[in-house]
């Protein structure tokens, strides 16, 4: 569960900070005219709001993820295992038709990959120690073309657009029904203003936004299915499901920093409705159901 607290309170910290920000400047005073609420201009506000984090954060992603895991990121190979990757990426990359993404190696016990960066020809892929020396090529070659798979998907975009719709629509409901709650309480007809609306709207935001990541992890899960499908296309099911295989004997604790654990490969043991990965038991079964 610190997991699932972790993720949930990452993405509302940041729609709650930009909704001080709104409150402080006095923006959301556009979204009320006459005594009630101009629809259209809540709409936009909480468009602007929840679009703003996921942005930046797609933006800032490549940077974060090298921080956070302090990849070693592969500009001159200076080994045979690290020439091997990088040409391994090459090769899937063009197979895929996307440009060349960064190939970075950071240092984790367990066995676990990831890829990240705001667009499709602008990508890191990073392996984690652990996969390197506890998988064989073949299955590392697989995890690689997972993750080339996530890439050429633009499952990272889309996640983050997703993810930008549904603060959207937190942001906007809140305001809605706290304005019903505040005017219930205070009698308060002109609504929007007072410190109580403003504690009701976080409160909102919060419960509602538990909800909304069960959508955002619903979509993770299925784009998890459809990056095992691409790795197949590239390199053989066989493959594949020989690696998630070795990942379900001893897959090890996750230690991806908690922004980046939707990127991964290794699925955390949260429960279902928030996990931003399947079981691995139905990846394999997907993988041996398909053509």
């Amino acid at each position: 569960m610190r997991r699932i607290v972790l993720f949930v309170l990452t993405n509302l910290a940041v729609i709650a900070l930009l909704s001080i920000i709104v409150k402080l400047f006095g923006i959301d005073t556009y979204t009320y005219r006459n005594g009630g609420i101009n629809y259209q201009g809540l709409l936009i506000m909480s468009a602007i709001v929840g679009f703003s984090g996921s942005l930046i954060s797609l933006a800032i992603s490549k940077w974060v993820a090298k921080w956070q895991t302090r990849a070693h990121v592969i500009t001159q190979p200076s080994n045979q295992t690290e020439a091997w990757l990088v040409e391994t990426v090459r090769r899937q990359a063009e197979k895929s038709g996307i440009r060349m993404p960064e190939v970075a190696i950071y240092d984790a016990p367990e066995m676990n990959a990831f890829a990240t960066g705001p667009t499709r020809n602008n990508a890191l892929v990073a392996v984690s120690t652990g996969l390197l020396q506890q998988m064989s090529k073949d299955e590392v070659e697989a995890v690689l073309a997972h993750e080339v798979s996530h890439v050429a998907n633009g499952d990272m975009v889309t996640l983050t657009l997703i993810q930008g719709v549904v603060n959207t629509f937190v942001i906007f409901l809140a305001r809605v029904v706290g304005t019903v709650i505040d005017r219930a309480i205070s009698g308060n007809r002109e609504g929007g203003n007072g410190i109580a609306y403003f504690a009701i709207v976080l409160v909102l935001q919060f419960v509602l936004g538990i909800f909304a990541s069960m959508i955002v992890m619903a979509f993770s899960r299925w784009r998890e299915f459809r990056a095992d499908a691409g790795s197949a296309r590239i390199v053989g099911k066989e493959k594949m499901i020989a690696a998630l295989s070795r990942l379900n004997a001893d897959r090890g604790e996750n230690t991806l920093p908690q922004a980046i654990q939707a990127f991964g490969i290794a699925g955390g043991g949260m429960r279902k409705l928030f996990s931003s990965h399947p079981p691995i038991e139905e990846r394999i079964a997907a993988l041996r159901k398909a053509g």
